[in-house]
């Protein structure tokens, strides 16, 4: 059965992840994640969630929100993802368990910490000397975390198993295109629709960037230990600020000034996202009608 939605309101949002062989959605409280199996059955899980913001309200204020739902949608994400690797596997490979996938999200975290982090640190005081405007050396900061991220996910594109989720990624921001533009939510129809989308993660990791180059502008000329500390207890400040930015320009994505700023990221994501096969939109859609 074919879904002619209604244009939604404004703040009335959809959103996903690309999962393996699959794609979470999540509108509201509801949850649902589909998954094709090797036999090209698709599965699902389905659940309702309260987000904290909602369940408390100090947290929902703004830039408080952001950080909040960062964490809660990057464990969300999580159990998707495990729940994808084992559905798509086939009985012939090895299925991750839960512990490992745990150790493997640990690891990742603390190889993005030490490159973005770490690494931009040690230029930072190696080089404050030479630079005695901050705001000129902060920038060189932020380009070489810019340089590294680009690099990072221009490598991924060696790897076939990241082509298939960025072709899932591309059949997401798509779903969610024509669900928001109220078209009945069929393959042609979806076809329509651009692999690129404002409120993506990849332009969130963007925004982080930028607006941390504007924050760790007033930390001054720290040592190196202190500079990665400080940078660490600010995290939640930085992703709360860009929070607020990807929510404003995913509403008001019309504007003109507006588009300029959110080009940086839709460009980046001619990285992250490829246009889909059928199957994979039938994914998409088959996610997205357990949300709305």
């Amino acid at each position: 059965m074919n879904i002619m939605s209604e244009k939604p309101a404004p703040e009335d949002i959809a959103g996903g992840q690309a999962l393996i062989e699959g794609v979470m959605m999540r509108r509201g409280n509801k949850i649902a994640a589909a998954v094709r199996r090797p036999d090209k059955e698709i599965v699902f899980k389905e659940k309702e969630h309260v987000p904290l913001t909602k369940r408390y309200k100090l947290l929902g204020f703004p830039f408080i929100r952001g950080t909040i739902t960062l964490f809660e949608m990057m464990f969300i994400g999580m159990q998707c993802l495990m729940f994808s690797a084992e559905v798509a596997l086939s009985e012939e490979e090895k299925k991750p368990k839960s512990w490992e996938m745990t150790i493997s999200f640990i690891i990742s975290f603390s190889i993005a910490i030490f490159f973005f982090v770490v690494v931009p640190a040690f230029f930072f005081t190696k080089t404050k000397d030479l630079f005695p405007n901050l705001i000129l050396l902060n920038i060189l900061e932020g380009c070489i975390r810019l340089g590294i991220f680009v690099c990072f996910l221009c490598s991924t594109l060696f790897m076939n198993d990241m082509k298939r989720v960025y072709m899932y990624h591309g059949a997401e921001h798509k779903t969610v295109f024509a669900w928001e533009h109220g078209q009945e939510l069929t393959v042609e129809n979806i076809k329509n629709f651009s692999t690129r989308h404002p409120r993506c993660g990849t332009s969130f990791i963007l925004f982080v960037m930028i607006v941390s180059i504007l924050v760790f502008s007033l930390l001054g000329r720290p040592d190196f230990l202190h500079r990665v500390i400080y940078k660490i207890l600010l995290l939640p400040v930085v992703s709360g600020i860009a929070y607020e930015a990807i929510r404003f320009t995913g509403k008001h994505r019309n504007w003109q000034w507006v588009q300029l700023l959110s080009w940086p990221g839709l460009l980046l994501q001619k990285i992250t996202t490829r246009e889909p096969s059928d199957d994979q939109i039938e994914v998409a859609v088959a996610a997205m009608k357990k949300v709305i």
